[in-house]
């Protein structure tokens, strides 16, 4: 396979794996080149309370990307990364650079992961950003990953059912770009089919949706969705197949959690478990829904 370019624009933390830390050793351990621009640099996610660090503008975001732009590599990307948003200025920045990315490779994908909150925490963006990735993120993006809760907020619709959870995936889908793949992943997943020891993946698309079941581990901790919207992103780039990619990064992601939970550590043991991202202890398959 031709070796596959990613730009990946996202937070990055010394400490631990959440952002760009999260996401870019996966693809590198699996054959990517990811041309990282990181939007803050943070000792450690926010979720401890107290940290050190600077949060870059989406004026230096662009200037990275000029940098890049001027390498010509630009016309070699086959996918742009997104995660947490901190300001609009991001977002927009963010935006140009697909639009960038495209004006020379047409195919290239956006993979937006919109990131807003969940169940655990509710809404940690500022404000606006749930509207802007709505109004302006998701339009431009041809694959998307929400969480339960981001789908709930992005589409206006709850659900406790499957039924519903592909409807709120259906419309999700709807919003994104009319000419592209349209695939929406929707990561902890937990509907009145859901056993009460399991947690579900949905995986979207234009002729059907696949839904991935793995065991609930007892743990909570940041970076993990980071982590699955990159791994999804690779899989699908590399097969075409959301089913297919759905299996592969829902497998990956179950083994590292597995061993961060049997290590009992509190950050993802991203380094320490890389085997299970290239060949999972265990592989869960997807079945249509």
């Amino acid at each position: 396979m031709q070796r596959m370019n990613i730009l990946s624009i996202q937070s990055w933390v010394a400490y631990g794996h959440v952002g760009n830390a999260s996401a870019v050793f996966p693809l590198q351990r699996l054959g990517a080149e990811v041309w990282a621009i990181n939007t803050v640099q943070f000792s450690n996610h926010t979720g401890y309370g107290h940290w050190t660090g600077q949060v870059f503008t989406g004026d230096a975001v662009r200037e990275l990307v000029d940098g890049v732009e001027a390498r010509g590599a630009l016309r070699r990307c086959d996918a742009v990364l997104s995660g947490y948003l901190g300001d609009h200025a991001i977002g927009e920045a963010i935006l140009d650079a697909v639009a960038r990315v495209r004006g020379v490779n047409p195919s290239a994908f956006y993979c937006c992961d919109p990131v807003i909150g969940d169940d655990r925490d509710g809404v940690y963006v500022r404000p606006g950003i749930a509207d802007f990735l709505r109004e302006n993120a998701l339009p431009a993006a041809d694959i998307a990953t929400p969480n339960q809760f981001e789908l709930e907020m992005l589409t206006g619709l709850s659900f406790a059912s499957l039924d519903g959870a592909k409807a709120a995936a259906a419309a999700l889908m709807r919003q994104l770009r009319a000419n592209g793949p349209r695939v929406v992943l929707v990561t902890s997943l937990q509907t009145g089919t859901t056993p009460a020891d399991s947690i579900d993946m949905l995986a979207a698309e234009p002729n059907g949706c696949h839904l991935l079941r793995t065991p609930k581990l007892p743990l909570e901790l940041n970076g993990a969705g980071d982590a699955v919207a990159a791994l999804f992103l690779y899989h699908l780039l590399r097969t075409g197949s959301a089913a297919t990619a759905l299996e592969a990064a829902g497998s990956s992601i179950h083994g590292v959690l597995r061993r961060t939970a049997e290590a009992g550590s509190g950050e993802l043991l991203t380094i320490a478990a890389q085997e299970e991202l290239v060949a999972p202890t265990r592989v869960f398959r997807a079945v249509p829904c």
